[in-house]
């Protein structure tokens, strides 16, 4: 199949990407270029531009006609940014991607598996979450991924098409055969930070907030490595009709993609310790704007609908995230 990939050049699109090739698909990637890198298209179709450009999606229809799916990843992601910078955030990832939906729509792709996230789920005793677990999303990032959700269902409802949130959990490592991975010069989530210590990039570690209800005080998340994370989005495409069958014909699921295992920030530093086989300087300090104590996914329902499962240890997930950084510099030039 041909599938559209908004920002198939960033860390997480491109992986999809590349599992999308392996399985025998071929992806369409649309990418502004803003966060996303180009290195990560090469030998890959590829159209540099805006999501939100109805000349641009029409071209790329009218030169690629087969595209029966959108998986659309495009979007700023960095919650303290978000804090600062709100306005960004809800014109990239809520005005454009309004309009990319109705532009889809116009164009006939009613086949949609969008990126959303566990960051707007609520708190829950024991921080496991299922798909119908109470939401509150508590930051501008969060909000923007509920926001589209919302939009999106009622797409769905009124115009005949059919979408799939799969709320992320915490993506970790690299493409195993190193094809890409974290793009960013100075990572702002927990192990791109580890790796750039354990490099020398930066000095110390920092665990924000260490008085949150969980075992040791840390944050608890659901740390699910990048490729496991692209294989759910193939079998979301693969399994796409079959899914919905299963719920009895809806027009929008969600889906949680987690391992289904929570581990705390404290925990991850000994994982990270023990791979790299050397303690790292670290240092507690209070929380960033817009960070919660966190929460792991009940992954069943994507069991269920999709045949797919975590597969990979947060092991592997350091693992490759250590080796993609030793090669990270090389295979990016950064401006």
């Amino acid at each position: 199949m041909k599938v559209l990939v908004t920002g198939g050049a960033g860390y997480i699109g491109s992986t999809v990407c590349s599992a999308l090739i392996d399985k025998g698909h071929t992806p369409v990637i649309l990418d502004s270029l803003v966060t996303g890198r180009k290195e990560f298209t090469k030998d890959r179709i590829f159209y540099k531009g805006d999501i939100a450009d109805s000349e641009l999606l029409q071209k790329i229809f009218k030169d690629h006609p087969e595209i029966s799916h959108t998986v659309h990843c495009a979007a700023l992601i960095v919650v303290p940014e978000s804090v600062e910078r709100p306005y960004d955030y809800y014109r990239e990832n809520v005005a454009k991607s309004l309009e990319l939906f109705n532009n889809l729509n116009k164009l006939g792709c009613k086949n949609i598996i969008f990126s959303s996230s566990a960051s707007i789920y609520d708190d829950v005793e024991g921080f496991m979450v299922t798909e119908k677990s109470h939401l509150n999303p508590r930051s501008p990032y969060a909000r923007t991924k509920y926001m589209m959700e919302m939009i999106l269902k009622d797409f769905c409802t009124a115009y005949g098409m059919k979408g799939i949130a799969l709320r992320y959990f915490n993506p970790i490592g690299a493409d195993p055969k190193m094809r890409s991975g974290v793009h960013i010069k100075f990572p702002s989530h927990v192990l791109g930070k580890l790796v750039d210590v354990a490099l020398g990039a930066s000095p110390t570690f920092y665990i924000t907030g260490t008085n949150y209800d969980t075992r040791d005080g840390s944050g608890i998340r659901d740390y699910i490595h990048v490729w496991d994370l692209a294989q759910a989005h193939v079998k979301a495409i693969e399994n796409f009709d079959d899914a919905f069958n299963k719920e009895g014909n809806p027009d929008y699921l969600v889906i949680n993609l987690g391992t289904g295992r929570g581990v705390t920030v404290k925990e991850l530093v000994s994982a990270f310790e023990k791979v790299y086989n050397q303690t790292i300087d670290k240092e507690e300090v209070e929380p960033r704007p817009g960070d919660v104590p966190g929460a792991y996914a009940n992954a069943d329902t994507a069991w269920r609908l999709l045949g797919w499962r975590a597969e990979k240890s947060i092991e592997e997930g350091i693992a490759d995230a250590l080796k993609w950084g030793e090669i990270r510099e090389s295979i990016i030039r950064y401006e």
